[in-house]
């Protein structure tokens, strides 16, 4: 079962949320989903959906601790919005209903 939670500490590190992946190189391969991430009224471009329906299959606590890095606000993304691109994708193994933060996975 996959575990959303509070890991903005955990995500630095290897081992951590991420895996061995740097926190700021999984943040960089969901740069499709930038347009989407900063405005719920854009399209999820198909990219973006393969990106991140691929990190829940690998690292799923790797999406919410790129939405709490220092990362997300200094790129302008609204995580009130990207945490709603896993839905907007279709895609089932989002945990819909946990916590990432102070956000609730729709």
């Amino acid at each position: 079962m996959l575990v959303w939670e509070d890991l903005g500490e955990m995500a630095m590190g290897a081992g951590g949320a991420c895996g061995r992946t740097p926190i700021n190189t999984a943040a960089a391969s969901l740069s499709p989903c930038l347009g989407a991430a900063k405005n719920a009224r854009v399209k999820v471009p198909p990219a973006c959906c393969a990106k991140v329906g691929a990190l829940l299959r690998t690292a799923p606590r790797c999406l919410c601790a790129v939405l709490q890095s220092p990362l997300t606000k200094n790129a302008g993304i609204n995580a009130g919005i990207a945490i709603t691109i896993p839905k907007r994708c279709g895609i089932k193994n989002r945990q819909a209903g946990k916590k990432c933060g102070r956000y609730t996975v729709p």
